[in-house]
């Protein structure tokens, strides 16, 4: 043994290594205890010959199966077994042609090209680097005449089914080899269950199945299957996991205990079958060491109970089965100290104003000090906001102040003792640049100053650092620097850069940037600022899964700095040939450190701005693959809904390519009904994004989740959603449903709710059907349709508006759901007290005299109760539309005509009529008429009054200045064609047409005619009473064919009429009638002119 080290050499130059083969184990002792290490087994490593023997060539039909044995010797460790031929190359394997797991060669089928003579088997022993050779076979393959082709036969292993025991954490290779032809295609299932497909692979062209890390969810039933088109061969191989001794919690911890102390020690593990704990102290097993009352076993645990001073010992744990063992030390120290505070006296705490404040107080001693903090006058402890104390004894003050400064003391006790130390916390200002430089644009020859002022705390010592595109100013005596500028004089192209100032303390720091430009000295031509070329020279570094570090060279700015760089990608697994924005990088970067997403294939490119706009996109960089990975993400929008009163249909936004972040994308769903709080039912679907779950019963509440899988694994726990299945009609209607009469117009129903068992859904609402069954002076129904009030979420009542008064309504209640109404309440009547009445249906004057007339009227269409009378009003109306005195007559129920004595000739009235029922007068119908003049007045002077009337009015004024300006425009006219063509005697003609502007107006002419006006109380503006005369307008305007005879006139050689105007007699009629009340045609007016001309 080496001194002073441990460690066990052994000389076996001068003896045979197999003396030492054996268990070791290491044994470490000191006053406190006895430490034992796991046992050392030494086995002499092996790689013994292959025994000689005659192998006779193996002579086979075409066709047929065969198996090559190997059976290569034993060694230590086992060797590593390979087919080669004669010039040592590896022998092909295939589909066909493979090796098994212990090392023969089989083949499915031998075809003519596998006759040779050299099938060589050899053995690598990997401790010893020596390899083995087998005697080469032969194999000749003859002709078959017959039709060789089979059903397939497995050659391993044997019979239906066979078992395979396996140890936890190790490999499981199952394998199944069939014999047939054509050759025959192996398949693999779990019969209990899926794959674990991250630790799944299918080797030897899917003949050996191969699960790592095997746990006990790995047991079951596993079945192999071999196809061709002749049948199927299945062989089952039930899988047994047993497992060696492996820690739970991990191996048992040191523990420290003061005296009087309790405390216990762990030793938490599993296996299969269920391993034995024993337990040592000081290497003897517990059993045999001495008494000690405060120590109990108990199973896997020691508990002490009032340990006392002396007790120290190193305990161990042996956990074993019969496939392996675990062994872990345990010191146990009873241990008596005062408590000790170990962070340095005095010490000084710096920190920056709003920042945390972390003071230490790091201590020792048993039983663990308790650590309480005072401040200044120690007046009360520091325990509460906005104060923290962690574990360890640090305070921490979230947001430090300036008024946290000051002395603090930590204080550690324990029963043997206390300690205090004294701290110190100085909170200092934190730095800030009040004035940042700003972006230059200096011509070339002159000089450049950027300012940069600083705030900082007085007690700190600040140090000012320039940089020019993030490296050390040139050391030229061009740039000065003083403490709060840097000037650049004599500028030049050279100097252009990004510059950027920063205030270091010993605390804190700030910095700002901004751009210098350099442009030609005058007289130049004006600056053309252009877009920036495109970045060149893309370079991928510092490659991970999940992270890429991009760098490129910036192209020419073209006179205008670059504001932004744009980071763009190209997916080549899934998108193809579209491009993606990623990350926008300040113009003074020129490097990126880009988050990336795994399964996909990255390819970049990068743009520039500046203020003209976007460069070319760059050259694209290499590809980056990122290795794919379990879903970092569930699908969203997971929700619930049934189509059918039976199922559930569960429906989510699926993850995008981008998201799946590997192959075979699929979702677990995931449900259960919320009321019982039941097990799980669970399915996995494909890429799609909604599953139905039938069978459910009628809106039950479920809980849903949605989880994202791939071929890497599932993604991460997803969040619970909740749903209901299908609806269905409610099966009750509302009850006590009942109507309340507000006024004539408006009830009011009430109705006891539907239990929301019977709705079968989600309470939409209530509906009320209503119909006017008859008016009540009426006993005919009135067939009115159907009308319906909603009232959604969970009301109790409701009102009807705008019903008809003195009315008998039915009506039900009927509760709705989202899949559509229940059943109705048993239908309800109520009536509608009497309203006011509606106006009469019609009004209508009738024998109109000199000083009386009839007025004739209908009953209300909408009588709203019982009619007790009529009330009748009415008054004069002056020619300037003014009202006089209000009449007012009562008249009886009965009556439907009225003549009104006594009235002025002459004159226009205005009545009003309405109905009355027991609540009062109705809307008034109205009308106009005007009695018959007086036979000794002249009509002519009633059109002069009028016409007196009208000519003050301004539009009349304007009409006749325009008819006098064309009549004068005529005139000129007129007189020019005299002077061409002599003179005609117009004036004869024109006297020869009487207008009918000037004819008397006959009495027997003017009638009255009936006037409605519903709007009450107001003349009418600009009213008269029509005449039965009519006005012709074509026959009152002059026309040139009047004055002609046949209309073909005759022309002089200067181009003038011959001869005289000539009438037509009878050419025009004369205007029957009388003109209006209102002022007279413009059109007669004009006539009245032209009679002048």
């Amino acid at each position: 043994m080496r001194p002073r080290s441990g460690t066990l050499v052994m000389d076996i130059s001068k003896e045979k290594a197999e003396h030492y083969e054996g268990v070791y184990q290491c044994t470490a002792r000191n006053e406190h205890g006895t430490a034992v290490s796991n046992n050392i087994v030494i086995r002499q490593s092996r790689s013994p010959l292959w025994s000689k023997e005659r192998i006779e060539p193996v002579i086979v039909e075409e066709g047929v199966s065969l198996v090559l044995p190997c059976r290569p010797p034993a060694g230590l460790p086992p060797p590593i077994i390979f087919w080669m031929d004669n010039n040592f190359q590896r022998l092909p394997q295939s589909h066909r042609v493979s090796q098994s797991l212990n090392g023969d060669l089989y083949f499915s089928n031998v075809l003519r090209e596998d006759s040779r003579n050299d099938y060589i088997c050899y053995a690598r022993f990997p401790h010893t680097q020596t390899i083995q050779q087998k005697q080469p076979i032969t194999v000749r393959v003859f002709n078959s005449k017959s039709d060789y082709e089979r059903r397939p036969t497995f050659l391993i292993p044997s019979g239906p089914s066979s078992s395979k025991l396996v140890l936890r954490g190790q490999v499981l290779e199952l394998e199944c080899i069939a014999g047939g032809l054509p050759t025959p295609e192996i398949s693999w299932i779990k019969v209990s269950g899926d794959f674990p497909t991250k630790r799944t692979s299918f080797l030897h062209y899917q003949k050996t199945l191969s699960i790592v890390n095997v746990s006990e969810s790995d047991v079951g039933d596993y079945r192999c299957t071999a196809k061709n088109q002749h049948g199927s061969a299945h062989h089952t191989i039930h899988v047994t996991v047993k497992a060696a001794p492996y820690w739970i919690t991990g191996p048992p911890r040191n523990l420290v205990l003061a005296p009087g102390e309790t405390g216990k020690l762990t030793c938490l593990a599993s296996g299969t079958p269920k391993p034995a704990v024993t337990w040592a102290m000081n290497g003897i097993p517990i059993e045999n060491s001495p008494e000690d009352v405060s120590r109990k076993v108990e199973d896997d645990t020691i508990i002490f109970t009032d340990v006392q001073s002396g007790s120290s010992a190193v305990y161990q744990c042996t956990i074993a089965n019969e496939y392996g063992y675990l062994l872990s030390n345990a010191f146990v120290n009873v241990l008596s100290e005062s408590p000790r505070v170990l962070t340095q006296a005095n010490k000084v705490f710096q920190v920056i104003r709003n920042h945390p404040a972390l003071i230490d107080c790091h201590s020792f001693g048993s039983p663990i000090p308790k650590i309480t903090w005072f401040k200044d006058s120690r007046s009360s402890t520091l325990d509460g906001d906005p104060y923290v104390l962690h574990d360890n004894g640090t305070l921490e003050i979230p947001i430090a102040q300036a008024h946290n400064s000051g002395k603090y003391t930590c204080v550690a006790r324990n029963p043997l003792g206390n300690f205090e130390n004294h701290v110190y916390l100085e909170v200092k200002e934190p730095t800030r640049i009040l004035k940042q430089p700003e972006y230059k644009v200096v011509k070339r020859g002159r000089e450049a100053v950027f300012e940069c002022k600083v705030k900082h705390d007085a007690s700190l010592i600040p140090t000012m650092t320039w940089l020019r595109d993030d490296g050390e100013l040139p050391d030229d005596e061009r740039f000065i620097v003083d403490s709060h500028s840097l000037t650049i004089t004599d500028v030049t192209e050279s100097d252009e850069g990004m510059y950027t100032c920063i205030m270091n303390t010993t605390l804190d720091h700030d910095s700002a940037s901004a751009q210098l430009t350099v442009v030609e000295a005058t007289p130049t031509p004006p600056v053309l600022y252009e877009r920036p070329d495109a970045p060149t020279d893309l370079e991928l570094t510092d490659k991970k899964d999940r992270s890429i570090q991009l760098t490129w060279t910036p192209g020419d700015e073209h006179n205008s700095p670059i504001q932004m760089f744009l980071i763009q990608y190209e997916d080549s697994l899934h998108h193809h040939g579209h491009w993606h924005n990623l990350t926008e990088v300040p113009g003074t970067k020129t490097t990126a450190h880009l988050k990336l997403s795994p399964f996909v294939h990255y390819t970049f490119r990068v743009l520039a701005l500046n203020a003209v706009g976007f460069s070319h996109s760059s050259f694209p960089s290499r590809m980056y693959k990122t290795k794919a990975a379990a879903p970092d993400e569930n699908p969203t929008g997971v929700e619930g809904l049934g189509t059918q009163h039976n199922n559930l249909v569960i429906s989510w936004k699926p993850l995008t390519s981008l998201q799946s972040n590997g192959p075979g994308l699929q979702y677990k769903v995931m449900w259960r009904q919320k009321a019982r709080d039941g097990d799980w039912s669970s399915v996995s679907v494909a890429n799609v994004s909604k599953f139905v779950v039938s069978g459910t019963p009628t809106f039950a509440a479920y809980e849903i989740k949605v989880q994202s899988l791939n071929d890497y694994g599932n993604g991460p726990e997803p969040t619970l959603a909740h749903g209901f299945s299908g609806e269905d009609l409610p099966v009750a209607a509302p009850s006590n449903v009942q109507a309340m009469v507000v006024n004539s117009t408006l009830v009011e129903v009430h109705w006891d709710p539907v239990s929301p068992k019977l709705i079968r859904g989600h309470l939409r609402g209530y509906k009320v059907y209503y119909w006017r069954q008859r008016s009540l002076h009426k006993h005919n129904p009135h067939h009115a349709e159907k009308q319906i009030l909603t009232f959604g979420g969970e009301h109790s009542r409701g009102m009807l508006p705008d019903l008809h008064p003195f009315s008998l309504y039915s009506f039900n209640v009927r509760v709705f759901n989202d899949k559509g109404e229940g059943p109705a309440s048993p239908s309800q009547d109520f009536e509608t007290p009497e309203g006011v009445p509606g106006m009469p249906s019609s009004l209508i004057i009738t024998n109109p005299n000199l000083d009386s007339l009839t007025l004739e009227w209908g009953p209300p269409h909408d009588r709203n109760g019982r009619i007790t009378g009529y009330t009748l009003k009415y008054q004069p109306v002056n020619n300037s539309n003014e009202l006089g005195q209000m009449e007012e007559l009562a008249l009886p129920d009965n009556e439907t005509s009225v003549t009104l004595l006594n009235l002025k000739y002459s004159t226009r009235y205005k009545f009003y009529l309405n109905a009355k029922t027991g609540r009062g007068e109705g809307p008034a119908v109205t009308q106009e008429a005007v009695t018959i003049m007086d036979e000794g007045k002249s009509s002519n002077l009633a059109v002069t009054s009028r016409q007196v009337d009208i000519a003050t009015q301004g539009w009349f004024i304007g009409l006749m200045c325009a008819i006098a300006l064309l009549i004068l425009i005529l005139l000129i006219i007129c007189f020019i064609q005299r002077n061409k063509g002599g003179k005609y005697p117009v004036k004869e003609k024109e006297d020869a047409h009487t207008d009918a502007e000037f004819q008397p107006m006959k009495d027997e002419d003017c009638t009255f005619v009936e006037y409605s006006d519903n709007e009450d109380h107001k003349p009418l503006k600009g009213s008269r009473t029509p005449s039965h005369a009519t006005v012709k307008r074509d026959d009152s305007e002059d026309s040139l064919v009047d004055y002609g005879e046949g209309g073909d006139g005759q022309f002089n050689e200067d181009g003038s009429f011959i001869g005289q105007y000539s009438g037509k007699s009878g050419s025009r009629d004369t205007a029957e009638g009388h003109e209006s009340s209102e002022a007279p045609s413009p059109i007669n007016a004009m006539n009245s002119l032209n009679s002048f001309v």
